[in-house]
């Protein structure tokens, strides 16, 4: 991530021209933001996207405009289920805008299918959730073509072309990670610790970050020592084959950096199997039910919780704006697509690392469903922690 004050990514300036032309936003008389920048192609032509509507702090007004989002699957998250259609659909109907939110269920084929259906019936932009860099980046340059304009949300897409990125900062993710494992009480002030990374899909950018950043952090660590790195590729078969492998190899592993909950899930499943749960540092991502259920249990020494309404909101209201022919407010902030190294808007929340002492947090913030939580033993558990 670095900062701007020019951005002249030149994609979807047909797009965004088309709509100024009927938008109702003051023209001229400020300047452009990174977004309005990349949406118009670095033109300096009157009828470039204004920002004086975004930096007034006016209502934004999608005027029922028809928006495509089009989510990844149902299983590497269970945020793609639960917690983001439906902070999506709240802010669609906050900012007046006529969304079509669908699950590609992880199909890159059912995803470029869905966002065909949407651009034949209207949208005037399209916000994806990419499977792959390849099949992303193919459906928003086509999305472009046919003048709609395109976001990406959670993932960057390589090469897509994307007028905004909005997300969380993965790299810090990534570092947050990092620093939350090595203090965690299985290996905090341990002079030596033998460690595993099990990393999200290569396919996506987001793991390509997260694993950036706290493998900044660990390489770094005084005593801590990598004895193995191996994907997991969001699949929990996959990596506690992947670890089960790893600790046979190394049965003194002391710490696993694992990218999510549903991958820690598996190697936690491993451990206990070998009576090693809760002696092993796990760490995870999402905050998901089976997440803090682990960390309840204390077989899970922490969870990335990065609240929905944080991506959902500053997504849908900058589709808002950008449908009207304004500009987002990005404070000038870009991120550099690994491709192309072009530097693309950007609009990125922090993410907040979740222990036994802050379990609580995300589902006092319906975030992670309490029934999906406290259920059986665990309802005691959730009560003791400070669970509403």
């Amino acid at each position: 991530m670095r900062k701007t004050t020019t951005v002249s990514v030149a994609v979807l300036g047909a797009a965004v021209l088309a709509l100024t032309a009927c938008s109702s936003s003051k023209k001229g008389g400020g300047g452009k933001s990174s977004a309005a920048s990349s949406a118009a192609g670095g033109s300096s032509s009157a009828s470039a996207p204004s920002s004086s509507a975004a930096a007034g702090g006016g209502t934004i007004d999608g005027k029922g405009i028809k928006v495509g989002i089009i989510l990844p699957d149902t299983t590497s998250s269970p945020r793609w289920v639960t917690a983001d259609p439906t902070a999506l659909t709240a802010d669609c109907k906050k900012y007046n805008l006529a969304c079509d939110i669908q699950n590609a269920g992880g199909s890159a084929q059912k995803m470029k299918t869905i966002a065909q259906q949407m651009e034949s019936s209207g949208i005037k932009a399209l916000m994806i959730v990419d499977l792959d860099a390849a099949s992303g980046a193919a459906i928003e340059q086509a999305a472009k073509k046919a003048g709609v304009i395109t976001v990406d949300y959670d993932r960057l897409t390589p090469s897509g072309g994307a007028a905004l990125y909005v997300s969380f900062d993965n790299v810090k993710v990534g570092q947050v990670q990092g620093t939350a494992l090595t203090q965690c009480p299985q290996v905090k002030g341990a002079k030596a610790v033998q460690y595993v990374d099990i990393d999200g899909a290569p396919t996506d950018n987001n793991a390509t970050l997260f694993a950036q950043g706290y493998d900044g952090v660990l390489s770094k660590t005084a005593g801590w020592t990598r004895v193995g790195k191996q994907t997991g590729n969001w699949d929990a078969p996959t990596a506690g084959r992947v670890f089960n492998s790893m600790l046979g190899g190394h049965p003194n592993i002391k710490a696993v950096m694992v990218a999510n909950d549903t991958m820690a899930g598996a190697v936690i499943t491993d451990l206990k199997r070998q009576h090693l749960n809760g002696k092993v540092a796990v760490s995870g991502q999402d905050a998901s039910a089976g997440g803090l259920q682990n960390i309840l249990n204390g077989d899970q020494c922490f969870t990335i919780y990065k609240p929905s309404k944080l991506e959902a909101d500053p997504a849908v209201k900058a589709i808002a704006q950008l449908v009207n022919g304004q500009a987002p407010d990005t404070n000038g902030v870009t991120i550099t697509d690994p491709s192309t190294k072009q530097p693309v808007p950007a609009i990125l929340a922090t993410p907040i690392a979740v222990t036994k002492d802050n379990v609580a947090a995300p589902i006092n913030d319906q975030y992670t469903p309490k029934n999906t939580v406290c259920t059986g033993a665990f309802a005691a558990k959730c009560t003791a922690a400070g669970v509403k």
